[in-house]
């Protein structure tokens, strides 16, 4: 999976299709990924002798394929590849060429 946590993403499909967000988790496994304030979920929590009921509202997991790379710098999605600098495996903005990480 190319999206790792900290990167900010595009989404491509779906009802939040166009919003921006950071990754907040990438669960490589399922290959899903929770965006900052993209599919919000309500959940229903039942009142406990501490705290009161209240409706939360959180983010759900969104399929990788639906979510891409978005390039802050040129203002654009990228595909993100890599290349080799020195010894070490980096990854790279296929449209600027620029070193991701």
């Amino acid at each position: 999976m190319r999206i790792k946590k900290d990167d900010t993403v595009i989404v491509l499909t779906g009802k939040d299709k166009g919003k921006t967000g950071k990754v907040l988790k990438a669960m490589p496994k399922e290959g899903k990924v929770i965006v900052e304030g993209v599919n919000m979920q309500t959940k229903h929590q039942k009142q406990t002798q501490k705290e009161p009921a209240e409706i939360k509202h959180q983010e759900g997991p969104l399929d990788v394929s639906n979510v891409m790379y978005y390039d802050t710098k040129a203002k654009t999605a990228t595909k993100i590849g890599y290349k080799m600098e020195g010894d070490k495996k980096v990854r790279v903005a296929k449209k600027t060429g620029e070193v991701i990480d």
